[in-house]
């Protein structure tokens, strides 16, 4: 039998992969502010139309944003992490998810330990 599995991808901190990683967290910041900013026009306009109920609308729209807005915070946190860590630390920049065969007899706690991948300049240098 076959599950999936959720591994965290470790990234080690040097000055360049710092400056890509932070590149990459504010694109993706500004990226979720823009949906944030398109999503409350899109929210106008269909309260504008009465066909719709409002309620149903305010409900789903709010539901999107608040999504966005947590991400947008965990982005935060991870952009204060890479100004505050110094080289040589690793910082969860990323999750994957792997395929565990489980077959009978295996240790179950053993196929289901933390599991991590860590990379270095784009290079894995450990996957355990």
């Amino acid at each position: 039998m076959q599950i999936i599995k959720r591994v965290p991808v470790k990234q080690i901190l040097t000055e360049s992969s710092r400056q890509a990683l932070n590149d990459r967290f504010n694109k993706k910041y500004d990226q979720l502010d823009n949906e944030c900013q398109q999503l409350l026009f899109e929210q106008r306009k269909m309260e504008r139309n009465k066909e719709f109920n409002q309620n149903d609308i305010r409900q789903r729209f709010s539901k999107e944003l608040r999504l966005r807005k947590e991400r947008m915070k965990r982005l935060q946190y991870q952009i204060k992490q890479l100004e505050t860590l110094p080289d040589g630390e690793e910082l969860k920049v990323d999750e994957v998810e792997t395929v565990v065969n489980i077959e009978e007899g295996d240790h179950y706690e053993e196929l289901l330990k933390e599991r991590q991948i860590v990379i270095k300049d784009g290079i894995v240098i450990r996957a355990r």
